[in-house]
């Protein structure tokens, strides 16, 4: 059914047709509309036999969602920027204990200073928790990938991140099509614990593991993620032989036939860039679009293949690590080692900064002419950045360094504004 709502209605939709039995909320801008429609949901009737629980903090959401799954229960929750660090604790013990919970992150910038907008730095915190991280590039992949990451969740006995842009898509009314609850019932069977605690028949889950089994303990984490490269476009395909939509999958190619050029991103950016890239190809430009679905695992060998024939790799990503650069990119070069193609980082988008498409034309044309370094930030002001540069290196000479700090992030907050 075509239905024309908001991004967050289309996930809440998407979940409660998974049949959660226990969804763990706790608001925090942008994924808010998610739970708020969840809980109407469950409120009214409309999705059954579901316990909704609000509960005083991110680390409570996670801490039960924990609690849930390891009970037997098929476990949602959602959340954003600062709520993903203050469950950060709770999110590595959920995959360590290999639980197949499923969360949205509405990804958002993190502070200080406060930023309520979208980039991709709170999801990139957490890469390495052990959790698989898939990212939609529009509503109708948010919806559908959700769907997925349930089966995907519960076959693996992993737990999964669905990461959308903030407010770009959370918030953004489009038309979506919406299966039927026979669809997803067929697609998503009821859910089959591997473990269950049970006050019948006791366990201890979690207990310690000293030095003797910890490596193994790590390794058979990794061992899962791995598993779930042949996994995930297995159950991308069941879903389009089911609903009728390519959706989900590692990877997304875009115009690579011939491509001297690809560009690399992932998330809602992808739309911008495939339109840049349309009015470069009808210049004669040879250029194409690589968008990445699954972060983590992270999908080497299909990066590998697809970018074979390119002459440079340029990847936009909207995060970066403070003191090294890239973090995408870095794991786009360990997919392209051995090779004479450079991979340039761009840095975007930050703190929801509009990229344009006269930005990427410009930025793709001196990538293509080699004038890009290894690292750019696209749109950076340069005049703002060297004149608080310089009055920092003026007051380490001759004052307080924080009070000269705190100074410059008014400088450029009020320089900006």
């Amino acid at each position: 059914m075509l239905k024309q709502c908001e991004g967050s209605h289309a996930v809440a939709l998407a979940v409660a047709m998974s049949r959660p039995e226990v969804i763990c909320a706790y608001p925090i801008s942008p994924q808010t509309h998610i739970v708020e429609g969840l809980g109407e949901m469950v409120k009214s009737g409309a999705l059954e036999r579901c316990e909704f629980i609000n509960v005083e903090s991110e680390f409570a959401a996670m801490s039960v969602a924990i609690g849930a799954s390891a009970a037997g229960a098929r476990a949602y929750t959602a959340t954003a920027s600062q709520g993903l660090l203050f469950m950060a604790e709770a999110v590595y013990n959920a995959s360590g204990l290999g639980l197949p919970i499923v969360m949205t992150v509405a990804n958002r910038s993190i502070g200080a200073p406060i930023n309520i907008w979208n980039d991709h730095t709170d999801s990139m915190s957490m890469r390495d928790a052990g959790w698989l991280q898939i990212f939609a590039e529009t509503n109708q992949e948010a919806l559908d990938l959700h769907i997925q990451a349930f089966k995907i969740a519960e076959e693996l006995s992993l737990p999964v991140m669905v990461c959308m842009d903030g407010f770009i898509l959370t918030h953004a009314y489009e038309r979506v099509d919406v299966p039927d609850q026979a669809q997803v019932d067929r697609f998503l069977p009821p859910y089959e614990p591997r473990q269950v605690l049970d006050p019948n028949e006791p366990v201890t889950i979690g207990a310690m593991v000293g030095p003797e089994a910890f490596t193994e303990v790590r390794y058979l984490a990794h061992a899962k993620q791995m598993q779930a490269l042949d996994l995930i476009p297995q159950i991308a395909e069941e879903f389009k032989q089911i609903f009728g939509r390519d959706s989900g999958g590692l990877i997304k190619t875009y115009r690579l036939e011939d491509a001297e050029t690809i560009v690399i991103a992932l998330g809602s950016v992808l739309g911008t860039i495939k339109d840049t890239v349309d009015d470069m190809r009808n210049q004669g430009i040879k250029i194409g679009v690589l968008g990445i679905t699954s972060y983590r695992p992270f999908p080497i060998n299909a990066i590998r293949d697809a970018t074979a024939n390119a002459k440079r790799i340029v990847v936009i990503e909207k995060c970066f690590a403070v003191g090294i650069g890239g973090i995408v990119s870095r794991d786009v070069r360990s997919a392209v080692r051995n090779r004479p193609q450079p991979v340039l980082t761009v840095v975007a988008g930050l703190g929801g900064r509009a990229i344009t498409k006269a930005s990427l034309n410009k930025l793709l044309l001196d990538a293509i002419d080699d004038k890009l370094e290894l690292l750019t930030f696209l749109d950076l002001d340069w005049d703002i950045v060297n004149r608080v540069l310089e009055r920092e290196k003026k007051q380490r000479r001759s004052g307080p360094v924080a009070e000269g700090i705190l100074r410059d992030i008014g400088t450029v907050s009020s320089s900006i504004g």
